[in-house]
C-alpha cells in the first residue's frame, strides 16, 4: 500500500494526461485520414481545388491539438509523491478531451469528408461545408473547456 501511495498518483495523474493526448490524437488522425481519402479523390480530378480541400483536411486535427494542451496542463500539475485522490482528480480532469476529442475528431472527419464532395459538385458552396465542421468543432471545444477548467480547479 504505501508504494501505491508513493508513485501511484503520479502514475494516474501520467495516465490521464497521456489519454487525453492519445485519444484526441486518435480521433483526429482517423478524422484527417478520412477526408483526405475524399481530398485525394478530388485532387486527381480537379487539382486546382487542392487548397480548399486541404483546409477542409486540416480541421479535424485541431482536437489532436487540444488533447496536447491538456496534457501540457496536466503535467503541471504532476509532481512526485501526489496523493492517489489527486492523481485521480487529474485524471478525470483529462477525460472530457480525451472522449470528447476522439470522437468529435471523428465525426468531423466525416463531415469534412462530405464537404470535400460538396465542393467537388458544388464549389459555390464550399463555406457551408465549412459551416457544417464548425459545428462539430463546437463540441471539441466545450470538451476542451471543461479539461481546461477542471485543470485549472485542482
Amino acid at each position: 500500500m504505501d508504494f501505491l501511495n508513493t508513485i501511484g498518483g503520479y502514475a494516474i495523474g501520467i495516465l490521464g494526461a497521456g489519454l487525453a493526448a492519445f485519444m484526441a490524437g486518435i480521433g483526429s488522425a482517423k478524422g484527417t485520414g478520412m477526408t483526405g481519402e475524399a481530398g485525394a479523390g478530388l485532387i486527381s480530378e480537379d487539382p486546382s481545388k487542392f487548397g480548399k480541400a486541404m483546409i477542409l483536411q486540416v480541421i479535424p486535427g485541431t482536437q489532436g491539438l487540444y488533447g496536447f494542451v491538456i496534457w501540457f496542463l496536466a503535467f503541471s500539475k504532476l509532481v512526485p509523491g501526489m496523493s492517489v485522490e489527486a492523481g485521480f482528480q487529474v485524471m478525470m480532469a483529462c477525460l472530457p478531451i480525451a472522449f470528447g476529442g476522439l470522437f468529435s475528431a471523428i465525426c468531423q472527419g466525416k463531415v469534412a469528408a462530405a464537404s470535400v464532395s460538396l465542393l467537388a459538385k458544388n464549389p459555390d458552396h464550399w463555406a457551408k461545408g465549412m459551416i457544417l465542421c464548425i459545428t462539430v468543432e463546437f463540441y471539441a471545444i466545450l470538451s476542451l473547456l471543461a479539461s481546461m477548467m477542471m485543470l485549472l480547479y485542482i
